[in-house]
C-alpha cells in the first residue's frame, strides 16, 4: 500500500509538513507497515518558504530591509548554494503579515523591501531567483522593488518620485543608468496564482485594494495611477499591461516583475511540484491525501488542492481530501474528482477548538479513513 501526503498549511493553525505528520500517525495507528510519501505543497502565498526548505535544504538568510512603510527590519529569504537558488516571499518584507490590520494603507505602502532582498540575493551569487508574491501590502506596480534594483522613476520635473502607489500618476520618465548590472544573468520564476488585469474593476486596485486598507477614493486614486503608469510601460517596453495575465497580481508586482526583472509568472503550485519532482514520485500510489484550510470555490483557481487534482486525473489515482472546513456540496466534490473528504469540524467542539487542536483532529480523521478504505 502507497500513500502519498501532499497537503497545502491550514493557515494560522498547521503548517503542510505538520499535516503530513499527523496522517501518517493516524495511518500507522492501524496500518504501520504502509509505504508513505510525504510531499508538502505550497501555492506560492507567505509560507511557501518552509516548504521549498523542505526539498532545497538552503540557508535562511537574515537581511536588513525596509518594510511597507520604510521602516527597518529583519527580514529573510532562502538560498541554496549548490543550486545557486533563492527562494523570496515579498510577504517577508512587503506584506501583509507584518502590520496591524488598522495600519494597512497600501496607496502609501512600498515594495522597496522585496526589492532589497533580491538585490541581497543577487550579490549572494544568485543564478535563479524564485519570488513568490502572495500575501503583499503594496499596491505601488512594484516600483518599490524596482527602486532598489537601481531604476529611477522620475516626475515631469526629473526629480525621483518617492516610490508608493499614491504617487504613481506622477511618472513621467523610467531612468535605466543605475540598474544593477547583474539583473539580466539571473532567472526569475514568479509564483503567481492569480489571473486580474493591472486596472479596471477587475484589477490591483478595486479587487484587493479595500482588503489592504484602501478606502473607495483610495482605490480610484490608485486605479488612476495604474492606468497612467500602463502607459508609460507601453511606450518604454512594447508590452501593454492589460494582455498580460496576472499583471494586477500584489498590487501590480506581476506586470513590474516581468519587465524590471525580465520574470516569468508561472503558477506558484506548478513550481512547487515541479521542485518536489510531484508527478514521478506518485506513480502506482493507492491514494493521495491532501487538505488545506478550507475547500471552497477558489479551490479550482490555482490553488494547492487543484494542482493535486489535476496530477492524481492523469494518473487515474484516487485522493482523499482533509480540510478544516469544506463549503462545497458532495455533488461539487465529486465532480472535482475527490474520492473522499472529510473536515477537522466534523470532530472538533468549535472553529477555536478546531485551530488550536488540528494535529490531533487531521490524525483522528486519518485514522477513520484508512479503517474505511484501506
Amino acid at each position: 500500500m502507497k500513500i502519498v501526503i501532499a497537503p497545502d498549511k491550514f493557515k494560522n493553525s498547521l503548517t503542510g509538513l505538520e499535516f503530513c505528520n499527523a496522517v501518517e500517525e493516524g495511518i500507522r495507528a492501524t496500518m504501520p507497515d504502509t509505504e508513505i510519501i510525504k510531499l508538502p505543497l505550497a501555492d506560492g502565498g507567505d509560507g511557501t518558504i518552509e516548504v521549498v526548505n523542505y526539498y532545497l535544504k538552503g540557508e535562511i538568510v537574515h537581511v536588513e530591509a525596509n518594510n511597507p512603510f520604510f521602516q527597518p527590519i529583519k527580514a529573510s529569504y532562502l538560498y541554496d548554494e549548490a543550486s545557486k537558488t533563492a527562494f523570496i516571499e515579498m510577504a517577508e518584507a512587503s506584506g501583509v503579515k507584518l502590520l496591524k490590520p488598522e495600519h494597512f494603507d497600501c496607496k502609501n505602502a512600498t515594495s522597496l523591501g522585496t526589492g532589497e532582498l533580491i538585490i541581497d540575493a543577487i550579490n549572494r551569487g544568485a543564478l535563479k531567483i524564485i519570488l513568490g508574491i502572495g500575501g503583499s501590502a503594496t499596491n505601488d506596480c512594484g516600483i518599490g522593488m524596482a527602486t532598489a534594483l537601481g531604476y529611477q522613476f522620475l516626475d515631469k520635473n526629473n526629480n525621483q518620485v518617492h516610490p508608493v502607489g499614491a504617487n504613481l500618476k506622477d511618472i513621467k520618465t523610467i531612468d535605466f543608468l543605475k540598474v544593477h548590472k547583474k539583473i539580466k544573468q539571473v532567472n526569475f520564476s514568479i509564483a503567481c496564482d492569480v489571473t486580474n488585469p493591472l486596472y479596471g474593476l477587475n484589477g490591483a486596485a478595486y479587487v484587493y485594494g479595500f482588503q489592504k486598507g484602501a478606502t473607495d477614493n483610495d482605490i480610484k486614486i490608485l486605479d488612476k495611477g495604474l492606468q497612467s503608469f500602463s502607459k508609460l510601460i507601453e511606450k518604454v517596453f512594447k508590452i501593454n499591461p492589460q494582455e498580460v495575465i496576472g499583471a494586477g497580481a500584489a498590487g501590480g508586482i506581476g506586470i513590474a516583475s516581468k519587465v524590471f526583472l525580465n520574470g516569468t509568472l508561472e503558477s506558484g503550485i506548478q513550481l512547487i511540484k515541479d521542485m518536489s519532482d510531484f508527478d514521478t514520485k506518485i506513480e502506482n500510489a493507492d491514494w493521495i491525501i491532501t487538505g488545506e484550510g478550507k475547500l471552497d470555490e477558489q479551490t479550482s483557481s490555482g490553488k494547492t488542492i487543484q494542482g493535486v487534482l489535476s496530477s492524481a486525473k492523469e494518473k487515474d489515482l484516487k485522493v482523499a481530501v482533509f480540510c478544516g472546513a469544506i463549503s462545497l456540496n458532495e455533488t461539487t466534490i465529486k465532480n472535482l474528482g475527490i474520492n473522499y473528504a472529510d473536515t477537522v469540524l466534523n470532530y472538533s467542539d468549535n472553529i477555536d477548538d478546531a485551530m488550536s487542536n488540528s494535529y490531533v483532529y487531521v490524525k483522528e480523521i486519518a485514522k477513520k479513513f484508512t479503517e474505511k478504505n484501506l
